[in-house]
C-alpha cells in the first residue's frame, strides 16, 4: 500500500463529507514580521498593541489575511492539490480576532459538486471553517474549485449550492471591545472617515509592487500551501510557477492602505476571483471601488463594503466590452472592511 498522498480527484468527493485538515498551527509575533516582510502591509491596527488598545482592544490582533492563508494553505492537501484552478469565494466571514499564540485548525465540509462537460474535471463546492484551541470560530468561507478527474468513469450527481451575493450587514461580527470614538487618524496615517467615500467612486492606490520569485515561493511556504503549481516548475505546459493568488489578495490589500488606510479590519468575504493568472515579474498594482457604506452598533465603527482589484494596467479597468475580464486583471475581490465613521 502507498503511503503517500497524491490528493483527492473529482469523484473523491460526495456532497456531507466533512475533512478534518491537517496540521495544527500555532501562530506567533514571527508570523507578523513575516507577513509584513512579504507585503508592504502598514494598517495601525495591526501593526501597534498602543494604537489596538486605543481602539478598544487588549492588543493588536495578527493581519485578518494570516488568518485567511493559514486556514487555506492547510486545505489545499485535501481540497485542491489537483486543482486545475481555484475559481472563487462567498460567504467568507471572521468571526473571532487571531491573537499571537492562537493554534489554528480547519476543516471542510463538500456542500457541492458538478462534472464539467469535457468530463475529465468538475468544480467541488467546500464550506471551510477554522478555529482557535478554544475551539472558537476564528472565520469561515465558502470557496469553489475545478478538480480533475482520476479517469472516465461515472460522476456523483449534480449538486449546486445556493450561495449569498453578499454578506449582510447584520450579519459582519464587530470584535468584541471594538471603539473608533477616540481614533487618531494622525498616527493611522489619512485623515478619510467613513462619509467621505461614496457609493461609485474608484480610488487609484498608486503603488505597485513586482512579484519575485523568492518572495511568492516563500510566502506559500510560510502558509503551508503544497499546490503543485506554485513549487513544480515541470507541471505546467509553459514551464512557469504560478503564483499563489493568496499572495496577490495580501499584495493588494496592502497596496489599498494608499486611500483606505482607515479601512482597518476586513470583517468579509462577499465574492472573488482570480481573473487570469499571474507570474513572478509581473507588476502588480491595485485600485478599489467603494460599493456601499453602513452604520454598526459598535461605538464610532462603520463599515464599508469595497471592490477591490489587483492588475497589471490601468486602475479602473474591470472588463472588455466581451463582458470578460480583462486580461491585465488579475483578482476581483468583493470585501467589507471597518472605518471609523
Amino acid at each position: 500500500m502507498t503511503k503517500t498522498n497524491a490528493g483527492r480527484f473529482f469523484e473523491d468527493y460526495t456532497v456531507g463529507d466533512v475533512i478534518t485538515h491537517a496540521v495544527p498551527r500555532t501562530i506567533k509575533m514571527g508570523e507578523r514580521a513575516l507577513y509584513h516582510a512579504l507585503y508592504p502591509a502598514r494598517h495601525a491596527l495591526h501593526s501597534s498593541d498602543q494604537f489596538a488598545q486605543s481602539c478598544g482592544l487588549p492588543f493588536s490582533p495578527l493581519d485578518d489575511l494570516v488568518t485567511f492563508h493559514t486556514v487555506f494553505g492547510k486545505t489545499v492537501p485535501d481540497v485542491s492539490l489537483n486543482a486545475v484552478a481555484n475559481l472563487g469565494y462567498a460567504e467568507g466571514r471572521w468571526i473571532t480576532p487571531l491573537w499571537p499564540g492562537d493554534t489554528i485548525t480547519a476543516t471542510s465540509e463538500v456542500i457541492g459538486v458538478k462534472q464539467n462537460s469535457n468530463g475529465r474535471s468538475g468544480v467541488v463546492w467546500v464550506r471551510t471553517t477554522g478555529r482557535n484551541q478554544h475551539g472558537e470560530e476564528l472565520m469561515s468561507y465558502v470557496r469553489w474549485v475545478m478538480v480533475r478527474k482520476r479517469g472516465e468513469g461515472a460522476a456523483p450527481e449534480t449538486i449546486i449550492p445556493e450561495l449569498a451575493k453578499a454578506v449582510a450587514v447584520d450579519d459582519l461580527i464587530i470584535p468584541r471591545g471594538l471603539d473608533f470614538t477616540d481614533y487618531d487618524f494622525a498616527l493611522a496615517g489619512e485623515p478619510h472617515r467613513l462619509a467621505d467615500y461614496a457609493v461609485g467612486e474608484v480610488i487609484d492606490h498608486v503603488d505597485g509592487v513586482t512579484i519575485e520569485e523568492a518572495e511568492h515561493m516563500m510566502a506559500t511556504r510560510l502558509w503551508q500551501n503544497t499546490a503543485k503549481v506554485h513549487f513544480d516548475a515541470t507541471n505546467r505546459p509553459d514551464g512557469k510557477r504560478l503564483i499563489y493568488g493568496g499572495h496577490v489578495i495580501s499584495l493588494a490589500r496592502a497596496l489599498s492602505f494608499n486611500g483606505l488606510a482607515n479601512a482597518q479590519m476586513i470583517v468579509a468575504l462577499n465574492g472573488g476571483a482570480h481573473a487570469n493568472p499571474c507570474f513572478a515579474g509581473d507588476t502588480v498594482r491595485a485600485w478599489s471601488e467603494v460599493l456601499e457604506t453602513a452604520q454598526t452598533d459598535a461605538p464610532g465603527v462603520g463599515a464599508i463594503r469595497l471592490r477591490l482589484v489587483a492588475t497589471k494596467g490601468t486602475a479602473g479597468v474591470l472588463r472588455g466590452d466581451d463582458g470578460k475580464y480583462d486580461p491585465d486583471v488579475l483578482l476581483d475581490l468583493d470585501y467589507w472592511a471597518l472605518m471609523p465613521v
